[in-house]
């Protein structure tokens, strides 16, 4: 893949693209909170020569840091969607992982004519119906709860908490421990992408998905309420939800092969050639 950049007033994003295909879907791989793009090792792998790819390290994440912390979801979408124009993507699949779930569904209230389809790894609907008025205040306070902990317990829950495997557990520890500043790093950087989601919540808007679309959890996700949210948001969108067995909140890292075949079967029969 051709590691690429682009500007914006709050810093500068750094992505990865092959386009072999100028007329195909472009599969658009978001990462969750607090990792990189290599969260989607095992896809980049699989997929980069089958169709035409995109990753990012999100804005303040990974390489695509310093960033300025002045940035909303909405601002993520629309440097995305610039991102798309300059390469000249006009069939994007996103595939968001957690936060980038939470990021696709922004990106689909804005472009929702430009999105060709979309699929939800191991996040949630951002519908204000499905949050109480608690978690939302949670949400915008978890600085000092993670400041809390010691550094080395806090990546050791964070990785167990993320995943199953050995190799997805451990690609969390590397990724957490690899912050510059540590566990203040880490506490501000999550506390912040959790204040922005909080925020998408507040604007109460339709967050509809217009496109195919796929739901995909793992089986022992306990990363919040993440597997009955999406049993409520498959039951009242009548989105196909698809459980993955022996895999937690970063099922794509649990079980690599289940996730590559849900998400070419999906675009092999579910999207217009």
């Amino acid at each position: 893949m051709t590691a690429k950049i682009h500007q914006t007033p709050s810093g500068v994003i750094h992505y990865w693209v092959n386009i072999i295909d100028a007329e195909g879907v472009t599969l658009v791989f978001l990462p969750g909170l607090t990792v990189d793009h290599i969260l989607f090792e095992k896809q980049i792998d699989y997929f980069k020569n089958k169709f035409n790819f995109f990753v990012w390290d999100a804005p303040a994440h990974g390489a695509s840091w310093p960033f300025k912390y002045d940035f909303s979801l909405f601002d993520s979408a629309k440097w995305l969607n610039e991102i798309f124009v300059e390469e000249k993507i006009t069939r994007p699949v996103i595939i968001g992982q957690s936060m980038g779930g939470y990021l696709g569904q922004v990106y689909a209230e804005l472009y929702p004519e430009k999105l060709k389809g979309f699929i939800s790894i191991d996040s949630a609907p951002l519908q204000r119906k499905y949050l109480g008025g608690f978690y939302l205040w949670i949400l915008k306070r978890t600085v000092p709860i993670y400041r809390s902990f010691p550094w080395k317990l806090l990546v050791k829950m964070c990785a167990r908490g993320a995943a199953e495997s050995e190799y997805g557990r451990r690609y969390m520890r590397e990724t957490l421990m690899s912050l510059d500043g540590g566990k203040r790093r880490y506490a501000k950087l999550a506390g912040y992408g959790y204040k922005i989601l909080a925020e998408a919540y507040e604007k109460e808007l339709p967050y509809e998905i217009k496109c195919p679309a796929l739901l995909i959890c793992g089986k022992k996700d306990r990363v919040g309420f993440c597997a009955r949210f999406n049993k409520e948001w498959h039951k009242n969108s009548g989105i196909l939800l698809e459980w993955v067995k022996g895999a937690g909140h970063n099922s794509n890292t649990d079980q690599p092969e289940v996730v590559n075949r849900l998400i070419e079967e999906f675009v092999e029969k579910r999207l217009d050639k």
